[in-house]
């Protein structure tokens, strides 16, 4: 079953990519292609980190200039800002746990700013580890039902590519690899003409079922995590009704 925060995530990003804040999906791409270059040089070939913040960016349709540029900053050829990554743990309201990963030029400006956004929406900031053991990172691939013509085949493709579960029941199927094994099952079905998402992401163990006021607290507070600049990804446990956080999102957007 997917959980409500998969969810969460891909109509958070469908409305992103329709309006305006399409900016801030690119100031946070740019950080992570810096970052990335920095950590593993400007290569995308021998940096998987750096590709994949490439290809998102691509996907996006970031120019070809601001890619280049963002990766001569992180390996040092042009001026740039010095990120670092840094992880924040705590829980949203309804005990929903909440796992933060940030790129910044200043923590002790984030870690004030998470902290006032946690307590204005009744969460708490924890300690490093109290919620990181509810996740594991593994590569999600998502392929849209109607892209999908023979189920059996996409299986027999994705589990001998190395692919560790397939979950069939809702709409994008999901196939789950381990992180090292994304680009290779990635790879084998695009080579079988599959139009496919592809992700590293943190999936929890569990998951934490809100609904009513909780629900609507919990999806104002992370789309608020979301809207900060130094926020990277955010990734949360929470399980709740499709059609409550349609209505929910709508309510928030509007």
């Amino acid at each position: 079953m997917m959980s409500g925060h998969n969810k969460w995530a891909n109509i958070k990003h469908r409305k992103m990519a329709q309006d305006a804040k399409k900016s801030k999906i690119f100031t946070k791409l740019i950080r992570e292609i810096i970052v990335a270059a920095r950590e593993g040089g400007g290569n995308i070939e021998t940096n998987p980190r750096l590709r994949a913040a490439v290809e998102k960016a691509r996907a996006e349709n970031m120019p070809k200039e601001n890619i280049e540029r963002a990766i001569k900053r992180g390996t040092g050829e042009l001026e740039g800002v010095d990120y670092q990554e840094v992880i924040y743990e705590g829980y949203a309201p309804g005990g929903v746990a909440v796992y933060i990963r940030a790129l910044t030029d200043n923590k002790n400006r984030t870690a004030q700013e998470l902290r006032h956004l946690f307590s204005r929406y009744g969460g708490s900031l924890a300690e490093s580890g109290s919620v990181s053991w509810i996740f594991e990172r593994k590569g999600v691939i998502e392929i849209s039902r109607d892209k999908v013509k023979d189920l059996e085949e996409l299986m027999m493709i994705a589990i001998d590519a190395g692919a560790e579960d397939i979950k069939d029941t809702e709409d994008p199927i999901q196939i789950i690899t381990a992180p090292d094994n994304l680009s290779e099952v990635k790879s084998r079905l695009e080579e079988a003409g599959y139009e496919l998402e592809a992700k590293v992401t943190f999936i929890p163990k569990n998951t934490v079922k809100v609904t009513g006021k909780d629900a609507e607290k919990v999806l104002e507070f992370l789309n608020a995590l979301e809207d900060m600049d130094d926020v990277q990804e955010v990734y949360s446990n929470f399980e709740m009704d499709d059609k409550e956080m349609e209505e929910i999102l709508s309510r928030l957007e509007g």
